[in-house]
């Protein structure tokens, strides 16, 4: 930033703000996708009456992978196993839990070439709309340098500096994004 000028530095922080939220809620949607193997971040929205509290799974027990394809959830209080159950088939995951009396098991079957294709269309779903938020994002900024150059605030030229500044702040957070949709299309797709 070459510009001492205290609006556009905020600005330039609000914008940056802005975008890094958009690519770390990319990342947390990218994290709760099923690609074929255990993963127990699909179980973060996951919440279970615990005495009468709507609490998260991790937080009512263990989770562990076994073999990469099982993810076992061990409560620590064992009269949570038919809650926990209940909740899981309610959540919809499309994984039906075994319970065994001690733990719950959720087997992930291996995805096939069509829904791994699904899958990858609203992977890249999800990205664009992270780009277009982040266009929201360069739009509402831009706004406001055009505002601040209407006001005298900014200069001709400095207004142009400040444009450039934006977008380039724009420009990475679109490249982040591209890297995590390329990076999850890839891990869906390997088998």
């Amino acid at each position: 930033m070459a510009i001492e000028n205290e609006q556009f530095e905020m600005l330039m922080m609000e914008t940056m703000e802005k975008t890094d939220k958009t690519v770390s809620v990319l990342n947390g949607e990218y994290i709760t996708i099923r690609a074929g193997r255990a993963n127990p971040h699909i179980l973060d929205k996951v919440l279970v009456d615990y005495y009468g509290t709507p609490t998260p799974i991790n937080q009512v027990g263990n989770l562990s992978v076994q073999d990469g394809r099982c993810l076992v959830i061990a409560p620590w209080d064992a009269s949570m196993l038919k809650v926990i159950e209940k909740q899981l088939l309610a959540e919809n995951l499309g994984i039906t839990p075994s319970n065994d009396g001690k733990v719950i098991r959720l087997v992930f079957p291996a995805l096939t070439e069509e829904r791994r294709k699904e899958i990858v269309k609203q992977i890249k779903k999800m990205a664009e709309d992270a780009r277009v938020a982040v266009r929201n994002v360069r739009r509402d900024a831009m706004d406001s340098l055009k505002k601040m150059k209407n006001n005298k605030e900014l200069s001709e030229d400095e207004h142009a500096i400040c444009e450039k500044d934006v977008d380039k702040v724009i420009s990475e957070a679109v490249e982040k994004i591209d890297k995590l949709c390329a990076d999850k299309e890839k891990d869906v797709m390997s088998v």
